[in-house]
């Protein structure tokens, strides 16, 4: 019988399941329930630290530690103040977390966001600490020579250190969780959790013998590739990095792919993978939920062009942002364009090639840098004639044996903008090289004559 199945005959269990699943479903979605505890347990502890402290006569902590009446009283309103303050930041934090994510991702996101824990978390604790301060500074009595609950201080000290670890913390995760890969992150991973509970956590294998796979999902951002080579020699075998530093590898997909070296003979090769344990390979190779810049060009080129496409899609119709982009998308590619890029052979002392891993080529940075702005931007001006000054500016220092990209660059260019205007005289203006899109294009302004002498 199906897993399905046996739960809707259950019989007389079934009522009662569905009784624990509602009330697991109301702790999992109440956005109160957390803070309210915490306020409860906050009265509970201030009770009991001030009953000890009325049953001790007030000398159980000596006022050496806690300070004189006038010192607990000052530093117990300061603490009280800034509590006010806090439990607005986690309120308003929370807040723009959920317009930008109903404005910017999907409405539908906003559930998990509002039942996040450590939002919850931050305003329990400071809801409580601020009624045990509260509370401690009703039994505050004096000024210079007057009695102070020594417990209860104490416990207040205490809720103070733990509300400035908290707030650190809250703001590292709001932080994490206000990016983009933060929120998709978070539907991912509860998804995931639901894959795990209902079918186990055995992830699908694919790739074959040879194959090393990646024990969880993540972007490649680092590669010890040193230790990969030391760990190839000592097996005598040829590593294959499969997938390109930056791409996001799923759970069970091949990471590695392992291969005889050309001097092995028939006899000795076998299957080499058989010869290496999987985590003598994975644990050299970082995975993470989001790029970097560490090893990862491409994710710089990434995000330039992100600015750049997004600065002309509607409503923000934005091109002198794009055109800024492309300044530095130009100069990156200015750097990369007479120098000989990485070839993604790594060898060991002996010359011999025990790692390979595929790397991105002139022609993909080229089209990386340029594609998807000239697709969106060929109705702009002020983008086509920064497009051209750039690629006019590569040629001029790329060696010949990349000139083709450029070269297509200027060619599907000039299609792009001949099907968006009539009018040849526009299509002549918008194609003329211009560095800062229109204002410094031969065509907008004067050179004055340099009055040389003659001869």
């Amino acid at each position: 019988m199906s897993q399905h199945e046996s739960t809707v005959g259950g019989g007389a269990g079934g009522p009662r399941r569905m009784s624990i699943l509602r009330l697991q479903r109301f702790v999992r979605s109440s956005m109160w329930l957390l803070p309210v505890g915490c306020l409860i347990v906050g009265v509970l502890l201030a009770v009991a630290t001030l009953a000890v402290d009325r049953a001790t006569g007030y000398g159980l902590v000596p006022q050496s530690v806690t300070g004189t009446p006038a010192d607990a009283q000052t530093i117990l309103s300061s603490f009280a103040t800034a509590l006010v303050s806090l439990t607005s930041l986690v309120l308003t934090v929370t807040l723009v977390a959920v317009q930008l994510a109903m404005g910017q991702f999907s409405p539908r996101i906003v559930g998990a966001l509002l039942a996040d824990r450590w939002s919850q978390l931050a305003v329990g604790l400071f809801g409580a600490s601020f009624l045990v301060v509260v509370l401690t500074l009703r039994e505050i009595r004096g000024s210079t020579s007057g009695t102070v609950p020594g417990l209860a201080m104490l416990l207040c000290y205490s809720l103070m250190l733990a509300s400035l670890v908290v707030l650190v913390l809250f703001v590292h995760h709001a932080g994490q969780g206000l990016r983009a890969a933060g929120l998709i992150d978070l539907v991912g991973d509860r998804s995931h959790e639901f894959i795990v509970r209902e079918h186990g956590d055995q992830p699908v294998l694919t790739g074959g013998p040879d194959a090393i796979v990646a024990e969880e999902p993540g972007n490649v951002i680092r590669v010890d590739r040193p230790a990969l080579v030391a760990v190839a020699r000592e097996a005598d075998c040829v590593l294959e990095l499969v997938p390109v530093v930056g791409d996001f590898v799923v759970g069970g997909a091949p990471l590695f792919r392992v291969h005889p070296t050309t001097r092995s003979t028939a006899s000795t090769a076998g299957n080499p993978a058989g010869r290496i344990r999987a985590s003598d390979l994975t644990r050299h190779v970082l995975l993470a939920s989001e790029r970097v810049h560490t090893e990862d060009l491409a994710y710089g080129f990434r995000k330039l062009v992100d600015v750049a496409v997004r600065s002309i899609a509607q409503p923000f119709n934005d091109p002198t942002t794009t055109v800024q982009a492309l300044h530095r998308l130009h100069d990156l590619l200015r750097q990369i364009a007479p120098r000989p890029l990485l070839s993604g052979e790594h060898r060991d002392g002996d010359g011999v090639v025990r790692l390979v891993e595929r790397t991105v080529s002139w022609d993909g940075y080229v089209r990386l840098a340029f594609d998807e702005i000239r697709l969106a931007g060929a109705s702009e001006p002020q983008v086509t004639r920064k497009l051209c000054a750039a690629l006019a500016d590569l040629k001029s220092v790329a060696p010949p044996d990349r000139q083709g990209p450029l070269d297509r660059q200027l060619r599907l260019l000039s299609s792009a903008v001949r099907r968006c205007y009539e009018d040849e005289e526009d299509v002549v203006a918008a194609l003329t090289p211009d560095t800062e899109g229109i204002g410094s294009g031969a065509d907008v302004t004067v050179a004055p004559a340099l009055g040389l002498p003659p001869g």
